[in-house]
């Protein structure tokens, strides 16, 4: 078993991903663009940096990028406030790497803040010994800069570390940082590149859990 363990926050620990995939959808309407459903696969993951505005030109050239942002982040993080979901196995997976001894971060693309509000709400908070933000790193997924600074917060080698994402942005930079990319699917499946740079991918934490259990990853 490996000693430390980083989990994606959207999509993988809480059930919110949903949220800015529509609102990325919605928004473009709302800009008076016709919305491409690909938008938010080709973002998710990323902490909204230069890559990310390039991107979103590549769909919508002729958008304000910087209110189509803010107004995404408006709504998704909104609707959280009243129904904060946990995603499947949750729980059950922090319960067991805490017995273990397993050293725990959450590395996200959402502000630091933002990651230690979910986290105290949710009663999760105790389980990290490291939060890393997109704001905390000069290059966002899919580059592997906040793979690597958790890791070294928890004074771990990323090889030394399970690394669970539910996007792909997130698993090419968990990849890149050499930790052991785990994808738990959410809104969108791995492609077969992605599969390819992937330890394994599994249906949900529970599955991921049991297969660590079992010695098999």
């Amino acid at each position: 078993m490996k000693l430390g363990a980083i989990f994606d926050m959207d999509g993988t620990l809480f059930d919110t991903e949903k949220f800015y995939a529509q609102a990325w959808l919605d928004v473009a309407e709302e800009f008076g663009e016709k919305p491409d459903p690909n938008v938010a696969t080709a973002v998710s993951g990323t902490n909204l940096d230069g890559y990310t505005r390039r991107v979103i030109k590549k769909f919508y050239p002729n958008i304000d990028v910087e209110k189509y942002i803010a107004r995404v982040l408006e709504i998704a993080r909104t609707v959280p406030e009243k129904n904060l979901e946990l995603m499947p196995g949750v729980e059950e997976i922090l319960t067991f790497f805490n017995s273990k001894g397993v050293r725990m971060a959450v590395a996200s693309s959402a502000p630091v803040e933002v990651i230690e509000k979910n986290l105290t709400r949710s009663n999760l908070r105790e389980y990290f010994d490291v939060l890393v933000g997109g704001n905390m790193v000069a290059n966002g997924k899919p580059a592997p800069d906040i793979f690597l600074l958790a890791a070294k917060n928890l004074h771990l080698l990323p090889e030394d570390c399970y690394i669970f994402e539910d996007s792909l942005n997130g698993i090419r930079a968990a990849a890149a940082s050499n930790g052991v990319a785990i994808m738990i699917p959410d809104q969108v499946q791995p492609t077969d590149d992605i599969r390819k740079i992937c330890a394994a991918v599994f249906a949900s934490l529970t599955i991921a859990k049991q297969a660590i259990e079992r010695g098999e990853i």
